[in-house]
């Protein structure tokens, strides 16, 4: 194994790497991430980093490096400081709250929609209009958002529905008379 490529990834002092074949596992304070490594790619913990190697600069493992090297980075990540998504809730009588460790949305049907939340996840609301997905994971957070989202996505003539923070919605002129 020849070519570490891009950057090395700092582990700060309270996380732990346990390397195995084809396994990275992170441990830290937000919790533990395991993910699976290619067996070309070769994952190294050298003093206060992690090295990532690949065999050649062939394109398929050039491609697996960078990606190899995302997902642990996003780990290390994940287990010290977390991952969020910020999503709004816009229309009339539209709104969340929590109900334990689950959110509940008043979406404008004629019940009220419930979400669960999975291990790994938790939701805040600090207002009835906004809703934060924390996690350690950054794909689970974003599989999250993404089915609360998709509760009510933003329709493009009045801009009602659920959207991410920031998000652009197009908007449509209605029928003229």
């Amino acid at each position: 194994m020849s070519r570490i490529g891009k950057q090395p990834i700092p582990v700060p002092s309270g996380v732990t790497i346990a390397i195995e074949p084809e396994r990275v596992t992170v441990n830290g304070p937000k919790g533990e991430l395991t993910e699976r490594v290619p067996r070309e790619i070769e994952v190294e913990h050298v003093g206060e980093e992690l090295l990532v190697r690949r065999p050649t600069d062939r394109g398929e493992h050039r491609a697996l490096h960078g990606l190899t090297r995302t997902l642990v980075a996003n780990m290390v990540q994940g287990v010290t400081d977390g991952f969020e998504k910020r999503l709004e809730i816009q229309g009339v009588g539209y709104r969340a709250q929590l109900r334990g460790r689950d959110l509940e949305l008043a979406l404008g049907y004629s019940h009220p929609v419930a979400v669960k939340a999975p291990d790994g996840i938790e939701f805040e609301v600090p207002q009835p209009t906004r809703i934060v997905v924390r996690g350690a994971s950054k794909q689970q957070v974003g599989e999250m958002a993404a089915l609360i989202r998709k509760q009510r996505k933003p329709e493009p003539y009045k801009g009602k529905g659920i959207r991410y923070e920031g998000e652009y919605v197009a908007r449509k002129v209605g029928k003229r008379a």
